[in-house]
């Protein structure tokens, strides 16, 4: 496959606009930001600053009539995705990937139930500690971007072309030999530390100091390691210890998005976290009693206008 030189994202997010601003300094002419109507006009009205410094980013409109990218991102909540596969149907010409690097288990499959399973790359971010507030980004850790097919036993072409384009931004990745089970290994750590945290309203440092924060988490974590053995997914052990290490070397006061979400008054991603393990749940006959209740908690917080003041 040839090297990948135009990158598209459809989400200005905390992560959208940290890999935005990554290949921004390889080349601005590399990457635009899709957006339509008002979110368009408040792109071009104010841009985005991240760690300090304004980005002014080429903007595509997807009505419009623009050359498809060789690479399009999606990194937008996962309930907008349903929008995002629509928005970006005039960008996919014939040699267009689709990264996804949205949180959860199933965004890959329905983007491929459009585009095709051929088009799209799985991907996780992970141990990146990206805030996002109004037009600000700001970070401290970087983390890891793992992508790839379900099997890299080796890499296809167009992986490796991916990864080339990542090595010029200065990304830092990496092409596991089992997607899936990284896959879940994220989604396993944003059901536990994602939701308790956004239960809670507690950055990393609590769940770092405080014993009973962290046995919380992980109470959500092993929910989805009974349902991987289930699914087939070689969830380990160690791979929460693995997360601990991880966890560790985050900035204390970093916030994890849906902890952003609920702090900002916005629509959360927990259909996506205890609502899938919850369906998870019913399928395997498994009980899944800790993220039922968190399902409901954060329900109370999007659905009731008495908030918990920041800080409790």
């Amino acid at each position: 496959m040839r090297e990948v030189e135009n990158i598209a994202i459809i989400g200005a997010g905390a992560l959208g606009s940290f890999y935005a601003s990554k290949l921004y300094e390889m080349h601005p002419e590399a990457v635009s930001l899709i957006a339509k109507g008002d979110r368009y006009r408040a792109l071009e009205r104010e841009g985005l600053v991240i760690n300090g410094k304004p980005y002014s980013f080429r903007l595509m409109d997807p009505n419009g009539n623009p050359s498809p990218p060789d690479l399009i991102i999606i990194a937008v909540k996962h309930h907008h995705l349903p929008q995002a596969i629509m928005d970006i149907k005039n960008l996919v010409g014939d040699e267009t990937q689709i990264l996804s690097v949205m949180n959860g288990i199933d965004s890959e499959e329905q983007i491929a139930a459009t585009y095709g399973m051929d088009r799209v790359i799985y991907g996780v971010a992970l141990g990146i500690d990206a805030v996002r507030q109004g037009n600000r980004i700001t970070y401290s850790k970087e983390g890891t971007l793992f992508f790839g097919e379900a099997k890299n036993t080796p890499p296809a072409d167009r992986i490796m072309a991916v990864k080339g384009l990542f090595d010029r931004a200065g990304i830092v990745c990496e092409i596991p030999e089992d997607m899936i089970r990284v896959l879940w290994w994220k989604f396993m750590i944003n059901v536990g530390v994602n939701q308790m945290s956004a239960v809670l309203r507690a950055p990393y440092g609590v769940f770092q100091r405080v014993k009973e924060a962290a046995e919380l988490m992980e109470a959500a974590m092993q929910e989805v390691m009974a349902l991987s053995e289930a699914a087939g997914v070689d969830l380990r052990k160690e791979d929460i210890e693995d997360w601990y290490e991880i966890m560790s070397g985050l900035s204390p006061t970093g916030k994890t998005s849906m902890l952003q979400d609920v702090e900002a008054g916005r629509k959360t991603e927990v259909e996506m976290f205890a609502g899938r393990v919850i369906k998870l749940g019913q399928k395997y006959d498994i009980p899944t009693h800790v993220n039922d209740l968190i399902f409901k908690i954060i329900k109370v917080f999007e659905n009731s206008a008495a908030q918990i003041p920041k800080g409790s």
